[in-house]
């Protein structure tokens, strides 16, 4: 699981909750306890600590995209290991995202996000003093695997903490993720350019923001282990205990493996859109700061469209139609680059951004296609980890083509044929079925 489960929510039969709300209630309800008592300014804190984190979930990604060029100059990258470095947030979200669910139940899930907010801080303290690609790669690493861990748990303690307001906030969790996104894109370039133009100054800033974040979630993760331990009391006095249902094998399901497939191809889009859209931009002309504004714009398309798409799909009987849709967008927007890229770089951002919102209803798709909560759970952590897994050749090989072809030409006729799949995979995802039924499991 990881942060794109942040909207799906729980849709009971005849509810008219709309669907991404409706399958994150179900997740929540599957894998979190309920909340008990706690201390009076508990609440207010973990608001700000929510927005914080959330604050923090992309700068590492989205910066680098924005000053790669100079980073790759700086550390002497060749295109392929620039590739590999663009391919190692899906790997981290891929690997150390599993993990959560288990370090929640050891540590409680506000120690592990304070962790996770540490590791990021101390990744972007680390990478701008490392001299080569290897130190960057690790440091990187460090950050990108807080991060998973993040992702996974911040709708838990959503859910967890604030269950009577659980759509107000998932909504103000996403914004605060797209609007962190959306500003270490368009901010990195000139806010470097004022601090001297060094791209390791350019990185380091970010770190501040994580910083904050930790020493904020500290008295956090004190106040909730506090709260854990005396529910844990009370659940021994009370003699409960929690059976967890084992769910249908979704590996037998067709709709569960169109489901991770199109996840990993979307996925690929949205990473190869971070790491090498600026550069395709600055490779035909268009100044730096500029590309760092175009790839804010393609990232802050999310913000409208996550809300309008679940919403739309979730009246919907089948969502193959939205799929082909924005596949349509995504194309027109990659034959721009190819043909005139700096002519039209405003447009072919704003139909990227559109395209990119196959996220939002890749997991709307998630709570639609099961019909229960372990159901939900266990098609959730398929579909991602699966997807992640396939989406990790894809900016490598992107990498790969720039550097041995000495142009954009070929990466951009990739980019625009795994559209084609991915639309085909968006059709079948879409049809009216769950995975229940396809593995002949009752609900």
């Amino acid at each position: 699981m990881s942060d794109e489960e942040i909207q799906t929510l729980d849709r009971p039969a005849g509810s008219n909750r709309p669907a991404p709300q409706a399958a994150a209630d179900r997740v929540a309800a599957a894998t979190t306890p309920h909340a008990t008592s706690q201390p009076a300014w508990l609440g207010p804190v973990l608001i700000v600590g929510i927005v914080l984190a959330a604050l923090n979930l992309r700068p590492a990604i989205t910066s680098l995209g924005a000053l790669f060029e100079e980073t790759r100059t700086g550390l002497g990258m060749s295109g392929t290991v620039a590739g590999l470095i663009t391919s190692v947030p899906a790997l981290c979200f891929a690997v150390f995202g599993v993990t959560a669910p288990r370090l929640s139940r050891r540590f409680g899930p506000a120690a592990v996000v304070c962790a996770g907010m540490a590791a990021v801080a101390t990744g972007l303290l680390i990478r701008p003093f490392t001299n080569g690609a290897v130190g960057f790669l690790a440091a990187s690493s460090l950050s990108l695997a807080g991060i998973a861990l993040t992702n996974v748990l911040l709708p838990v303690i959503v859910k967890r903490y604030f269950p009577d307001r659980v759509g107000t906030m998932i909504g103000l969790y996403s914004m605060a993720l797209a609007a962190g996104t959306s500003l270490a894109a368009a901010a990195t370039v000139p806010l470097t350019a004022a601090l001297g133009g060094s791209w390791r100054t350019g990185l380091l800033m970010w770190a501040s923001l994580a910083v904050v974040a930790v020493l904020l979630w500290l008295p956090i993760a004190r106040a909730a282990r506090r709260a854990d331990r005396a529910q844990a009391a009370a659940a021994a006095d009370a003699g409960g205990a929690v059976r967890a249902d084992a769910g249908p094998r979704v590996v037998r399901s067709r709709t569960a493996w169109a489901l991770a497939c199109y996840f990993g191809l979307q996925a690929t889009g949205a990473y190869i859109t971070m790491g090498w859209l600026p550069q395709i931009f600055r490779d035909a002309g268009v100044s730096a700061s500029t590309a760092g504004v175009l790839l804010a714009v393609t990232m802050v398309m999310g913000v409208p469209l996550a809300f309008v798409i679940p919403g739309l799909a979730g009246r919907m009987k089948n969502q193959g139609a939205i799929a082909a849709v924005l596949g349509v967008f995504g194309l027109t927007g990659y034959l721009g680059l190819y043909f005139a890229p700096a002519a039209g770089a405003w447009a072919w951002a704003l139909l990227l951004g559109i395209s990119n919102c196959a996220f939002p209803l890749v997991i709307t798709l998630i709570g639609l296609r099961a019909k229960s909560p372990a159901g939900v759970v266990k098609l959730s952590a398929f579909a991602q980890s699966t997807g992640y897994l396939i989406s990790i050749p894809g900016p490598l090989l992107i990498g790969a083509l720039y550097q041995h072809s000495g142009g954009w030409d070929l990466p951009l006729a990739l980019m625009a044929g795994l559209l084609v799949p991915q639309i085909a995979l968006g059709v079948l995802a879409g049809r009216d079925r769950t995975i229940e039924d396809e593995c002949g499991m009752r609900d």
